[in-house]
């Protein structure tokens, strides 16, 4: 641990893990800690995985899962504000050039 890092113990189904962390980063670290002990208390509720290694894999591919779906809603967002963007564009340049078509 250098410096810049700072141990943080978070509990993830009742067992006890110090992480290094960045100043300033913890709550960020106990966040996700608090989360993925849910998820994994949500899928050892279900009874249908069995073994702690199972559950974190289990719910690092839901969390992946869903970073990509969220990704690709983003991404879908961001297509339609950049094609709205460049519509009010050309309408600005239409504008202005027939703006400047009135000047002369």
């Amino acid at each position: 641990m250098n410096d810049k890092n700072t141990p943080v113990v978070v509990h993830i189904l009742d067992k006890e893990y110090r992480i290094a962390c960045q100043k300033g980063e913890e709550e960020g670290l106990l966040a996700s800690a608090r989360l993925l002990d849910g998820k994994m208390r949500t899928i050892r509720s279900s009874g249908k995985v069995i073994g702690s290694d199972r559950m974190a894999v289990m719910v690092a591919l839901n969390l992946a899962h869903e970073l990509l779906q969220q990704k690709n809603h983003n991404n879908h967002a961001f297509g339609t504000v950049d094609k709205r963007i460049r519509f009010i564009q050309e309408k600005l340049d239409t504008a202005l050039n027939n703006f400047k078509q009135l000047e002369v």
